[in-house]
This record gives C-alpha cells, sequence and structure tokens, in this order.
C-alpha cells in the first residue's frame, strides 16, 4: 500500500508542477502530495508495526535503518518540491 501512495504522491507533484509552469491553479495537485506523501509514510509505520507484532527481528534490523534515512530524504523532497510554486508565486507578488 505505502509503494501506491508513494507513486500516487510523485504523480501529483509532477502534475503539481506541471499546472504551475503552464499557468492554471496548482493548489490542488499541490495538496494531493502532500497528502499522499503522509499516507505513505502511515502506510509505511504500519508495515514496520506489523512486523513488530510478528517480532520479525530480521526484517527490522535489514530494513529499517536504510529506510528511515530515505524517508527523511523523500519526505524533504516532496514538501520543497510541492511548496516551490507556492514560494515562487509569493515571491513575484512581493516584488
Amino acid at each position: 500500500m505505502w509503494f501506491l501512495f508513494g507513486l500516487i504522491a510523485i504523480a501529483a507533484t509532477c502534475v503539481n508542477l506541471y499546472l504551475y509552469a503552464i499557468g492554471k491553479d496548482y493548489k490542488l495537485a499541490m495538496a494531493a502530495g502532500l497528502s499522499f506523501t503522509a499516507l505513505t509514510l502511515a502506510a509505511d509505520y504500519s508495515m514496520v508495526a506489523d512486523w513488530v507484532r510478528a517480532e520479525d527481528w530480521s526484517a527490522l534490523s535489514d530494513v529499517v535503518p536504510i529506510m528511515s534515512s530515505a524517508l527523511w530524504i523523500l519526505t524533504i523532497m516532496s514538501i520543497l518540491l510541492n511548496i516551490i510554486p507556492m514560494l515562487l508565486e509569493f515571491k513575484s507578488v512581493k516584488k
């Protein structure tokens, strides 16, 4: 499930940037991108919780350290990519 949410988050972010580039309203796509990023994190956390309940310590020790770093990086990138249009719009209005 987390993989599907992640793909949708990437697609929504691309749509967000495309809509901004062509001058259309991008805010719904931005909200979708950030929302699906949050759902990806929640689904991933649920997967880890299932491994803890199953006491699958080898899966936890193999996957979680790398996954933790990747999720931090990808979440920060998602936030930045999704708010870039808003920041650029704010900058152009301020001038």
